[in-house]
């Protein structure tokens, strides 16, 4: 059974974070200030036709709304070695957290992706020092239907991530880092992978 009041102070809270009075909010959603008013007081609860405007005005899951909880992450601290990445299925949009994350895209709520290793798989990388800049390219087919979707770099302070697309050469050019770094390849088929800079092949 969902608690009004639970749903009600976090619509509430949530408003005023966006800035926006019951009456703006009201007629983005076409209802009366005074529904808004009454949600907030805990005195009912949206049509369930509202439920997905209401999630989009005030940017939050509508599984979150109805629960009246948003439990936020603990501070990101910048522990990029616990880098996730994302794949939207539906559109193909590439997305990444540096810690727990709720990611979504296209409606579908995304899972990390799950990582396998470089080393022993077809899918090392091959890295070079060129012109101060360190050139990673592996052997791999790039067609529409099988083809490497992003090359990424994780040092300590951030992730460079170079995207790829059909007919080019997977293959990209990054900047050194001085403590060395993670590289992140994924392929449509076969999933992600990943190695230490150390540990990869050079040339």
């Amino acid at each position: 059974m969902m608690d009004n009041e639970k749903i009600g102070a976090l619509i509430l809270k949530l408003r005023r974070e966006k800035g926006y009075t019951q009456k703006e909010i009201a007629d983005m959603l076409g209802v009366s200030d005074k529904a808004v008013s009454k949600w907030e007081r805990g005195n009912g609860c949206p049509d369930v036709s509202l439920w997905a405007p209401l999630s989009e005005v005030l940017g939050a899951d509508v599984k979150k709304l109805l629960l009246g909880e948003l439990y936020p992450n603990k501070p990101d601290i910048g522990k990029m070695e616990k880098t996730k990445f994302y794949v939207c299925p539906s559109c193909g949009n590439i997305l990444i957290s540096s810690g727990p994350a709720s990611v979504s895209c296209c409606g579908r709520r995304l899972c990390a992706l799950p990582v396998s290793q470089m080393a022993g798989s077809s899918h090392e990388l091959t890295v070079s020092e060129m012109d101060g800049e360190l050139y990673v390219s592996l052997s791999h087919e790039m067609e529409k239907g099988h083809y490497i979707l992003f090359i990424a770099y994780v040092t300590g302070d951030r992730v460079t991530l170079c995207r790829l697309y059909p007919e080019q050469e997977a293959d990209a050019r990054f900047a050194r880092s001085m403590g060395g770094g993670r590289f992140y390849l994924y392929c449509g088929n076969d999933g992600l992978f990943t190695g230490n800079l150390r540990e990869l092949p050079t040339r």
